[in-house]
């Protein structure tokens, strides 16, 4: 198959997305079925099997179970954890404790040291993430700016920490140490997150007026304390979450844990019956009161929220399952493996790989999978280290998921923390810098480590 004709459902994808999203401002999924639609009608054309095609399709939805058990576990988690007053306590004691001006910065420290604690940047952004929102959107900071913190945070830590799946994946299919893994992406992330602060620093700087705090958040507090029976007790629940993961207990027991103890709390501790707190599992919180403010922040949740969510994710998987069942993935890539003419144009092209494949394959996991694979016979032959691809895949692949609205990444965060993606990554400060960061480091040498030649050790130089 030619790569134009390989390139040519993305493109109209692509395009389709753009009219969709940005002129009619619509969802993404009739984009998403027109370019699993037209991948479908050029493999029929090459000789490609009915059968085989839908097989694709099954395949690329069972690659998403596991993204779509957790966006359940999610949508009964806030639901939960709202009713039970949790959500509650936490944002009463944020707006008490942080100060306006300086919540940015501090949420995203949080999420950093969260996410580098249990390895997981969809666990924080679901627990720490979502109290995060509620708290910065009642001091009156806009949703994308708070989404942004959230991310650059919860994304930093997750990179760098030894138990963070993305990580443990890169390393392994590059076939380097683990925490020599680590080590080189310092070299890239450090100045990315350091950036990032600064900015989010000088960003949040304009919330500290001292009239707002007084006014504004000392009404959200007393609104929830009308409806709330709020306690410190309260935030023993995420705390436990954090603590069971910490412990290495798998994400979906850990996070069922919690959705348990959300539901045992609005009954026990906020008076709730029990079909009501059944009811917020599904259907999500509802609170009737004045306050605009509360009701924004808290009328949601449940497994009904995460519908739109779970289905554009089932479609973004059957596009990027036709493209890999068909070959036009793999050709795309080739053609991209034969415009290779240096080391120095490598590592670039291996973070645009991943990107791409963020793109079309709607998965981060796959993002990391397929260009360390398509490249780990290259890197030697430039004289590169392996662990220079480990840390290209995880530059480009796994920060940039959230930037794709289609990926589950974006998808995950959109329907988490209630910001679309396109009014959220320009805030993404982190994930924005860090692979323009590797790209640069590629091109002028710095940071980039070498085989070892005759008895020499590895040494980061220039290409």
């Amino acid at each position: 198959m030619p790569i134009g004709v390989a390139v040519l459902p993305l493109l109209i994808m692509i395009v389709g997305m753009g009219f969709t999203i940005i002129k009619y401002e619509g969802a993404p999924h009739v984009p998403l079925l027109l370019g699993a639609f037209s991948a479908s009608v050029i493999a029929l054309l090459y000789g490609y099997s009915w059968e085989a095609i839908e097989e694709s399709y099954y395949k690329g939805i069972h690659k998403s179970l596991p993204a779509i058990v957790i966006l359940l576990l999610v949508g009964l988690i806030i639901g939960s954890w709202i009713g039970g007053g949790i959500v509650g306590s936490l944002i009463y004691y944020g707006l008490k404790l942080i100060s306006p001006g300086f919540f940015l910065v501090s949420i995203m420290l949080l999420c950093t040291v969260v996410a580098l604690s249990i390895g997981s940047s969809w666990s924080t952004m679901a627990t720490v993430g979502v109290a995060g929102m509620g708290i910065g959107i009642s001091m009156g900071i806009p949703e994308p700016m708070i989404a942004g913190a959230i991310i650059s945070g919860a994304y930093m830590g997750d990179k760098m920490s030894p138990l963070s799946d993305t990580t443990n994946l890169a390393s392994g299919i590059a076939d380097v140490n683990l925490f020599e893994h680590i080590k080189h992406m310092l070299y890239t992330t450090i100045p990315a997150y350091l950036i990032a602060f600064c900015i989010f620093f000088f960003m949040g700087r304009q919330f500290s007026g001292s009239g707002f705090e007084g006014g504004r958040i000392k009404g959200i507090m007393t609104s929830l304390e009308d409806h709330f029976l709020i306690s410190p007790w309260l935030l023993l629940v995420p705390l436990a979450v954090i603590v069971l993961v910490l412990f290495k207990v798998p994400a979906l027991p850990a996070l069922s844990i919690g959705v348990i103890l959300g539901f045992l709390c609005q009954i026990g501790i906020q008076g709730d019956q029990v079909g009501t707190a059944v009811n917020t599992l599904y259907e999500g919180f509802s609170l009737e009161t004045n306050n605009e403010m509360i009701r924004e922040l808290l009328n949601k949740g449940g497994l009904s929220s995460m519908m739109y969510t779970i289905s554009l994710t089932l479609v973004a998987m059957i596009f990027g399952g036709v493209l890999e069942g068909t070959g036009m993935l793999k050709r795309l890539m080739d053609g991209i493996v034969t415009l290779i003419r240096s080391g120095k144009a490598l590592i670039p092209t291996t973070i645009f790989t991943s990107f791409l494949t963020n793109i079309a394959m709607a998965e981060q996991y796959i993002s990391i999978i397929i260009p360390a694979r398509m490249y780990a016979e290259v890197y030697p032959k430039h004289n590169l280290h392996r662990k220079n691809l480990s840390r290209a895949v995880e530059d480009g692949g796994t920060v940039t998921s959230v930037l794709v609205p289609w990926n589950t990444g974006g998808v995950f965060v959109a329907g988490t923390l209630g910001v679309q993606t396109l009014s959220y990554v320009p805030y993404a400060f982190f994930n924005l810098i860090t692979p323009i960061l590797s790209i640069i480091f590629a091109l002028i040498g710095f940071s980039i480590v070498k085989n070892k030649i005759e008895g020499k050790t590895d040494q980061s130089t220039s290409m």
